[in-house]
């Protein structure tokens, strides 16, 4: 599995608002200057971030972004997936029909061990965890 340059940049970007006073409005323009990210991109990865509710938009003359619910209640699986989708360390899991070995792959159950195990800790570790790092 490898990050995305859109799932660095949507990890980047919400580190940046988790970072922010709580209620704070913060605009796009803010957050690609300070991260160094192109502004339009950082845009369309914020639209997948606010249609899968991890980010709540805001509109006006001082609109801009704020996470949609606290840091310590968005996992870090939840912020990968909302960005690049499902996480899949292999081709050979991303559909049970994907490979004519999977019953007789001894790599694929290494795969599929890994893979539940890396999602686990996903699912364990908030962007809280990540700003208090």
């Amino acid at each position: 599995m490898e990050l995305t340059k859109a799932g660095d940049y949507g990890y980047l970007g919400l580190l940046y608002l988790a970072k922010q006073p709580k209620d704070r409005i913060v605009r796009l323009s803010e957050i690609s200057d300070s991260e160094g990210i192109p502004e339009k991109f950082l845009a369309k990865i914020f639209q997948n971030l606010t249609r899968t509710g991890l980010v709540r938009s805001h509109r006006g003359a001082k609109g801009g972004f704020t996470l949609a619910k606290p840091a310590d209640q968005i996992t870090v699986k939840e912020l990968i997936e909302s960005v690049q989708g499902p996480i899949f360390l292999s081709r050979c899991l991303t559909s049970p029909n994907s490979c004519d070995r999977k019953k007789t792959c001894p790599l694929r159950k290494l795969w599929v061990k890994s893979q539940d195990y890396i999602i686990e800790m996903f699912k364990e570790n908030t962007l809280a965890d990540l700003v208090a790092q």
